[in-house]
């Protein structure tokens, strides 16, 4: 019996130092290079502080909307729906946002409605659209506010980010960034 319980509680030691001690280290020294020290990308306008990396919700006329949230933007529990793509639930709750979405853009066909406006993401929270996103909401927000197509075209074109490395990954626009823009335009 001594045998295996001293080489048991030597094992235990190790992987106590390796996954308390060295492995949070590590993770919280990579975290210290990242913009915001690990605590986040935040944005403050006018006295208000804002987290750029957390979806949030527009849903005004005069914004650019944001991507569905499974988990009504609560970042304290990120997470999808967890439903499968036949479900009869998710089909209505996504057939719902096609059609509140149809509602508000008479000028859009259904088939052009991306479809990152009207799913939610994996973790619910992703602050993220794609520049499609963005330039069939063109018409509605330029109507709304009174902005020319072509100013709205050229924001979001100075508030598309590149895929990561060029190579990975879709461009995006992250949605508050683009709407605080779009509110100093005027």
């Amino acid at each position: 019996m001594k045998k295996e319980i001293l080489p048991a509680i030597k094992l235990s030691a190790v992987l106590i130092v390796l996954l308390v001690i060295v492995y949070p280290a590590i993770v919280w020294g990579m975290a210290q290079l990242t913009s915001g020290s690990g605590k986040g990308q935040t944005i403050e306008v006018n006295g208000k502080k804002f987290y750029a990396n957390i979806g949030q919700t527009f849903n005004d006329d005069k914004y650019f909307w944001s991507r569905p949230s499974a988990v009504d933007y609560n970042a304290a529990g990120s997470g999808g729906s967890n439903k499968a793509p036949t479900n009869k639930e998710y089909l209505q709750q996504v057939q719902a946002r096609i059609d509140s979405f149809l509602v508000h853009n008479p000028e859009v066909e259904k088939s052009e409605i991306p479809v990152d406006l009207v799913t939610a993401s994996g973790s619910g929270l992703d602050p993220n659209i794609s520049v499609q996103a963005a330039n069939v909401q063109i018409k509605r927000i330029s109507k709304t506010r009174g902005i020319s197509e072509e100013k709205l075209e050229q924001l979001i074109i100075e508030n598309t980010e590149a895929s990561f490395l060029g190579i990975l990954g879709p461009k995006k626009i992250n949605v508050l960034k683009l709407n605080i823009q779009l509110d100093l335009l005027q």
